[in-house]
């Protein structure tokens, strides 16, 4: 069986570097995704919604925002590219209902890599559960 990779939605992402952050079963998906060889990514784009989390005072760090996401992938999660294809297609993705344009490239991301979504994004599960990604909640 193909294990499909992982892209870490931003609240994945900041959850995974927390202890307990991440449910049991999202943490044996990436224990799995790791043991198979598939890789676990995160979008440039999280870096933007970080950022603008930090800015806004809606959470806080004990470093900058660049040096938290740097340390991210330094630790081992893939970056993916931010490129002209993805964001074109995320603005023509299938029936969706997504209004969050960070939420629409992760979900053009996923669908252009064939990954599942790690989020706890309540819009991102709904669009799994229509059936246009696929997803598991954290």
């Amino acid at each position: 069986m193909t294990v499909s990779p992982i892209l870490l939605d931003t609240c994945a992402a900041i959850w995974a570097t927390r202890p307990d952050g991440l449910s049991p079963g999202a943490r044996a998906a990436i224990a799995e995704a790791e043991q198979a060889a598939a890789a676990v990514y995160v979008s440039p784009i999280t870096a933007w919604e970080l950022g603008m989390l930090v800015a806004r005072g809606r959470i806080a760090l004990l470093e900058s925002p660049l040096t938290w996401f740097t340390g991210l992938v330094e630790a081992g999660v893939q970056l993916t590219d931010l490129s002209p294809e993805i964001m074109v297609e995320a603005s023509f993705l299938p029936q969706s209902r997504l209004r969050d344009p960070a939420d629409r490239v992760i979900a053009a991301t996923a669908r252009a890599l064939g990954c599942r979504i790690l989020t706890r994004d309540r819009p991102l599960l709904e669009y799994a559960a229509a059936g246009h990604v696929k997803a598991i909640a954290c």
